[in-house]
C-alpha cells in the first residue's frame, strides 16, 4: 500500500467519524527495506502503532515460511520502526519444523531484547488449501512437534515473556501493561467493528440489533462492486442473541480475563450448562471470580476444549 492511500483512508475516516484523541492507529507493514522507507510517511498520515511480520529469526525458517525478507531486513526493519513510532510490535511463529525448544529461548530472547512492548506469537497451525496443508496431506511435511512437545513451546512461551514483564492478556499476544493492542481487544471483548475491502468482516450496532458485515475477498470484483455502488451485494445480516453469546463465548474465552458470565445470560436469557461448569471446575481448566469465567493456566492449552464442552 502507498503513502498516499494511507493518508487517503485515514483523511475520510476521520471526516466520517469523531475520533478520540488517544486513537489507536495501527497498521501491519512488511520488514522490508522497501516498506521501511514508507514509515515516516505512515507517521505523518496519523499512524502511531506499526506491527511487523517478522515471522522467524532464522533465515532458512524465513524462506521455508514464504516469507520475502531476511533477518537483517527484520531487524533493520525494526530498528527503524522502533525510532519512528512510540508504539511497535511483531510476530513470530514458534513450533516450526525440526525447531528445538532451545532454538526457540534463543530466539524468543533475541526477540525481547529487542525491547518492545507487545509481542505476538503464534505456534505454526496448518491450515487446509494451503501449501502446508498440501505437503502435510502427501506425507511430506517433517518435523513438526507432537502435542506434547507442543504444549512445552506454548509453556515456555509463558514462562520467558513473564519473566521480561510481558504478560499473555490473550492466548498468543503479550504485552507490557497498558500496551495492549486495542484493536483486538476489541473484538475479543465482543466490541464493534467495521471491516473495509475485499474480504473484510465487520460487527455492527444498530437499533440495538447486531449485524455482521462481509465483503468479496476476490479484489476485482469487491472494486467492481464498489465502483457499481452494488453494496446490496455486500453480505449484511441480523445476529441471533443466542450467536452473539457463542461468539462472546468463543472469542472472550482467549483472554486472561475471560467473560462476564451477566452479560453472556443477559444474551441468551440462561446461563451455561452447571454440570459443564462443575466439571471443567473439577477438572480445573476454569475458574469463576466475581461472575468472570476464565481458564486456568493448564486450562489455556485446552482452550478450544472448554469452549466446545460449554456450548455442547
Amino acid at each position: 500500500m502507498s503513502e498516499n492511500t494511507v493518508s487517503k483512508i485515514l483523511e475520510t475516516i476521520f471526516k466520517l467519524w469523531s475520533c478520540e484523541s488517544n486513537i489507536e492507529i495501527s497498521l501491519e507493514a512488511n520488514p522490508t527495506s522497501v516498506e521501511a522507507k514508507k514509515f515516516k510517511a505512515f507517521k505523518k498520515s496519523g499512524v502511531n502503532r506499526l506491527s511487523l511480520g517478522v515471522q522467524a529469526l532464522n533465515d532458512k525458517d524465513l524462506k521455508r515460511l514464504g516469507r520475502l525478507h531476511t533477518v537483517n531486513e527484520a531487524r533493520s526493519s525494526f530498528d527503524i520502526a522502533a525510532s519512528t513510532f512510540d508504539r511497535v510490535s511483531f510476530d513470530l511463529i514458534y513450533g516450526r519444523q525440526n525447531q528445538t525448544l532451545t532454538n526457540w529461548e534463543n530466539e524468543l530472547l533475541e526477540a525481547l531484547n529487542m525491547a518492545v512492548g507487545h509481542l505476538s506469537l503464534y505456534q505454526l497451525t496448518i491450515e487446509d488449501n494451503t501449501r502446508f496443508g498440501e505437503l502435510l496431506t502427501k506425507g511430506k511435511l517433517l518435523g513438526l512437534p507432537d502435542t506434547n512437545t507442543a504444549a512445552d513451546f506454548f509453556n515456555l512461551t509463558q514462562q520467558i515473556c513473564q519473566s521480561k514483564n510481558l504478560h499473555p492478556y490473550e492466548i498468543s499476544n503479550y504485552s507490557q501493561k497498558g500496551e495492549e493492542c486495542q484493536h483486538n481487544l476489541t473484538y475479543w471483548r465482543g466490541g464493534s467493528f467495521i471491516g473495509v475491502g475485499p474480504g473484510a468482516h465487520g460487527r455492527v450496532e444498530i437499533d440495538n440489533k447486531r449485524y455482521l458485515t462481509e465483503t468479496s475477498s476476490n479484489p476485482e470484483l469487491w472494486l467492481r462492486q464498489v465502483q457499481q455502488k452494488k453494496f446490496n451485494q455486500f453480505s449484511f445480516e441480523q445476529i441471533s442473541k443466542t450467536e452473539q453469546a457463542e461468539e462472546y463465548l468463543i472469542m472472550g474465552l482467549r483472554l486472561k480475563e475471560g467473560i462476564d458470565l451477566s452479560h453472556y445470560s443477559n444474551l441468551t436469557k440462561c446461563t451455561l450448562p452447571k454440570h459443564k461448569l462443575d466439571q471443567l471446575l473439577l477438572d480445573g481448566l476454569i475458574k469463576i471470580e466475581n461472575y468472570k469465567l476464565k481458564t486456568t493456566d493448564s486450562g489455556r492449552l485446552l482452550t478450544n476444549y472448554v469452549i466446545k464442552e460449554l456450548l455442547c
